[in-house]
């Protein structure tokens, strides 16, 4: 039993005669009374009476039709359903990202997505890059923005990684008071200015700073980078989420170490980038390999490479300290 025998039943249960149901559904006569023949068959019954001047349903084909045309319906709200996901004017779209994105990046993207899929649902999930890799191989992910430094190889093997952005960390404190860095011959300016030369590693550990928790990626890779340069940094907070730890950057507590995109557009902050440019991360989307993009993620995964393309450009103080990955990267 196939849709195509259900519909042909259907039609000539409505109009009562084989040659106008066929010429109805665009089909030869021939092949509509072999369609009907071969439900009969896989049926063992008889589900139309042949009379003088077309047919009519025998009990069989009366017990049938209801179920034929709820069938069909069915399937027509099915493709119903289908179009709308593919013409993005419904569905779902499940979106991680690390905290620093998600003040960031994430932002953007998801404000301009709603204003061009307003039917389409987001749920997002805000967690470290390793959870999201893991959220990701487990499919309660659609796409995630991840750190790619820290992904491993064996989730590597899983996942298809687009790199988008690379991103210097910056360190900031408040504007309105005298700047944490500055000493004789230091690039350092007084209270009022935004924006400095780069510090050194040596330079932040002589400072209070605000600690993100462990589990944050940024903070793993600023202990690793103390550890190798072999200094020993002036903790004044430590386990600070990302909002918390800029509200007490801007009142003096100490300074925190952020991403480049986090310090843009905060006029509280003086934001001094560091040394080191090896102090940078590398923002990717990633999606599982085995599994072909729904319309909505495949969506907002170019309109994350367009975001990216504009942040990059952007003329900012802080824009040089980010840049567009090349296609593919």
């Amino acid at each position: 039993m196939n849709l195509e025998q259900l519909r042909g039943f259907a039609e000539i249960a409505e109009i009562g005669h084989f040659t106008r149901a066929a010429e109805r559904l665009h089909l030869a006569q021939p092949s509509l009374s072999r369609q009907i023949s071969s439900l009969e068959s896989e049926f063992g019954l008889e589900l139309f009476h042949r009379v003088r001047g077309g047919v009519r349903l025998t009990t069989a084909g009366e017990r049938l039709l209801p179920y034929a045309r709820r069938m069909l319906a069915d399937a027509d709200a099915a493709r119903d359903e289908m179009a709308s996901l593919a013409g993005l004017k419904r569905g779902r779209i499940r979106l991680g990202a690390t905290p620093t994105l998600c003040t960031s990046l994430v932002v953007e993207v998801l404000a301009e997505f709603r204003e061009r899929y307003p039917e389409i649902e987001i749920e997002i999930l805000e967690r470290g890059s390793r959870s999201l890799i893991t959220a990701l191989v487990e499919g309660s992910l659609d796409l995630a923005l991840i750190v790619t430094s820290v992904s491993s190889g064996a989730a590597r093997a899983v996942l298809e990684l687009e790199s988008v952005l690379s991103e210097r960390l910056v360190a900031v404190s408040a504007a309105d008071r005298p700047d944490p860095f500055a000493g004789p011959g230091s690039a350092g300016r007084g209270p009022g200015s935004r924006h400095r030369g780069p510090v050194t590693l040596e330079q932040l550990s002589g400072v209070p700073i605000v600690q993100f928790p462990e589990s944050y990626d940024l903070r793993s890779a600023l202990d690793s980078a103390f550890r190798t340069e072999g200094v020993q940094p002036l903790i004044a907070v430590e386990g600070a989420e990302m909002d918390a730890a800029l509200r007490f950057a801007e009142r003096g507590v100490g300074v925190a170490v952020v991403p480049a995109m986090v310090a843009a557009d905060r006029p509280d902050l003086r934001a001094a980038p560091l040394a080191s440019e090896a102090l940078a991360r590398t923002i990717s989307v990633a999606r599982r390999a085995d599994m072909a993009p729904s319309p909505a993620s495949a969506a907002m995964q170019a309109l994350i490479r367009d975001i990216a393309d504009r942040l990059a450009a952007q003329s900012g103080s802080l824009g040089r300290y980010v840049t567009r990955m090349p296609s593919g990267g």
